[in-house]
């Protein structure tokens, strides 16, 4: 192990190895964190549950435990973190929120002070989706279940491998009693499943100099399962709803009817011709164009032998960072009234999520992703690469605020599906990752 840190001193080598080999022994520490976790469902209002409390109060006691002072917070009060207490701290941010029983929604942010002030922040996020059909799972889906090196449950992999990652780091280094080079935080943000509107939007609204643009900011919750992609930018996210509107009549006069489900039929046909008339590429994206897909149909009527004079169907839209996102919502409208008009039908296009500008994207040459990518060459021999995201992450909030942020993980990608499932081992060598990136010894990757 000491090739690994031959740019470090004798002490910190002798330092650094004890941690690593500590981390490298804690899968049953994970695998308990984890069944804890899986057990609490912390689903949002708009999933039908009552939000993360339950989860926030089981990392809070974890917190606790490890020794964090907890400070106060005011909404809105800039932070001025140099006058916190030295060792750990936890603030806890409320987002209000009428419509779960707690009537705020949490956000965790924890800080272990380094040698500098300038902090590595870990965001992950506690919210979970739906289990969905539960005949689809093999097994309880908020029981977790281990096969080997893997965890089954909801949320394992999206975003608890995160936070178990994250939270060993900061074990670790309290534990041993060691003091990083960086400040480490660690925040766990709620609502990032529903746009994130009570989580880290909030957040760097309302709590101000908590995250600051000299910090590093990874989150982990985008990856695959060698680690080899750093993502550091993402497509602009344009949600539109399509209101076809005709004349509803019996089926078997339809010469008394105008049928909306034939015009919103030539409609989502239509859609596809944007491919076309936007077709520019860019390799750092998978798919590299911008897409265009027809997906959500609402019901019109209910039984057969009615013509529907009603029908609402829905398109999302993934647009390439330097295209703006109006001028393929304008040619949609164009093209949905030229295709329905035909029919005798009036249509209405409303966005329903619609992010005006994808933010700059994140440097290579940033210094959060020249330590990740030293740190990846270093310990598993890889050379990080950067690539897109189709769909939005967190980061682009801090992007937007001029604050540099990556997504990474080493993740199967299985999030949101039946059967969601976690490596241990990956969890143990992100956390590994984490903590190398703290330490000044690790050389710059050209």
């Amino acid at each position: 192990m000491n090739s690994l840190f031959s740019g470090a001193s004798p002490e910190k080598r002798a330092v650094l190895e004890k941690l690593f080999a500590y981390i490298d022994g804690q899968a049953d520490w994970v695998e308990d964190l984890q069944r804890d976790l899986t057990a609490v469902p912390a689903l949002g209002p708009e999933n039908g549950g009552d939000g993360e409390w339950g989860k926030a109060r089981l990392l809070e006691s974890r917190l606790l435990g490890l020794g964090a002072r907890v400070l106060p917070w005011k909404a809105g009060a800039k932070l001025e973190l140099r006058g916190d207490p030295p060792g750990l701290t936890l603030r806890f941010i409320e987002a209000p929120d009428e419509r779960v029983s707690g009537g705020s929604r949490p956000n965790l942010a924890a800080r272990l002070t380094g040698k500098s002030r300038k902090t590595l922040w870990i965001i992950g996020h506690m919210d979970v989706v739906p289990a969905g059909a539960q005949d689809l799972w093999e097994t309880p889906p908020f029981e977790l279940h281990r096969f080997g090196d893997w965890i089954h449950g909801r949320g394992v992999e999206d975003n608890q491998q995160a936070i178990a990652s994250g939270l060993l780091v900061l074990e670790t280094l309290v534990r041993h009693k060691v003091s990083p080079d960086l400040s480490y935080g660690l925040l766990l943000a709620a609502d990032e499943e529903t746009h994130s509107v009570y989580g880290l939007d909030y957040v760097l609204r309302e709590a101000p100099g908590l995250i600051r643009p000299e910090d590093l900011v990874l989150v982990p919750d985008m990856g695959d399962p060698e680690g080899q992609g750093i993502e550091i930018s993402e497509k602009s996210c344009l949600w539109a709803r399509v209101t076809v509107t005709g004349k509803q009549s019996h089926a078997s006069r339809p010469d008394q009817g105008i049928n909306s489900l034939a015009a919103a039929s030539a409609a989502v046909l239509a859609v596809d011709r944007l491919h076309r008339e936007f077709p520019r590429t860019d390799s750092l994206f998978s798919p590299p164009c911008s897409t265009f897909v027809p997906t959500k149909k609402e019901a019109n009527v209910e039984n057969i032998n009615t013509l529907p004079g009603r029908d609402v169907f829905y398109v999302d839209c993934r647009i390439l960072p330097d295209l703006d996102p109006r001028a393929p919502l304008a040619r949609l409208e164009e093209l949905v009234r030229e295709a329905t008009g035909k029919y005798g039908c009036e249509a209405l296009v409303e966005t329903v999520v619609f992010d005006a500008v994808s933010p700059p994207p994140t440097s290579m040459g940033s210094e959060v992703a020249i330590r990740l990518r030293s740190s990846l060459q270093k310990l598993r021999g890889i050379r990080g690469e950067a690539m897109g995201a189709g769909g939005q992450t967190v980061a682009s909030f801090l992007r937007a605020r001029g604050i540099p942020a990556v997504c990474w993980g080493t993740l199967a990608g299985n999030a949101h599906q039946p059967n969601e499932k976690s490596s241990l081992s990956f969890t143990l060598a992100d956390a590994r990752v984490f903590l190398d990136m703290l330490f000044d010894h690790v050389p710059a990757v050209g």
